[in-house]
């Protein structure tokens, strides 16, 4: 069975209404009030997605507890821009992911003292024992970019 996006748009106001345990007249001013704001269909009527489900529960909680509608919605605001924040972290952090494993020299080598090589994740330490050397490539080195010792110096 797939699994349901948590903000997708697929709940009728009834339905969302008593998963949240309110009345729907209370999903409506909410509404109004620029709390929890669904989606819309193209004919018109509400459609609630499990992200706005908790998020009314969350409503619920909070103003039991004696908190403010405009304070609630704040706090709505801000755990939106959290979310928001965290899913673009993750997402920066797998293109520095994979733009470090595709830049010359992120990989480094070793050859064993049959000349296997070898390849280390960074920052592992080789036994001293072993005979190593590492290679780590540079950019813009080559024959072409540095002369040749055995160049005539006249």
């Amino acid at each position: 069975m797939a699994e349901v996006d948590d903000d997708a748009p697929i709940l009728a106001i009834a339905v969302a209404a008593e998963l949240a345990g309110m009345h729907p007249q209370t999903l409506r001013q909410y509404d109004r009030l620029g709390l929890v704001v669904p989606a819309r269909t193209q004919g018109g009527p509400r459609r609630y997605s499990l992200r706005h489900v908790e998020q009314l529960r969350e409503v619920a909680r909070l103003s039991v507890g004696g908190m403010s509608l405009p304070a609630i919605a704040r706090i709505l605001d801000l755990e939106d821009q959290v979310r928001t924040l965290r899913r673009q972290v993750r997402e920066l952090e797998h293109r520095v992911q994979a733009e470090a494993s595709q830049r010359p020299g992120a990989r480094v080598f070793a050859a064993g003292a049959s000349g296997a090589v070898i390849t280390l994740r960074r920052g592992t330490r080789v036994r001293r024992a072993t005979d190593v050397v590492l290679w780590r490539p540079r950019v813009g080195t080559g024959p072409e970019a540095e002369p040749s010792r055995d160049a005539d110096q006249t």
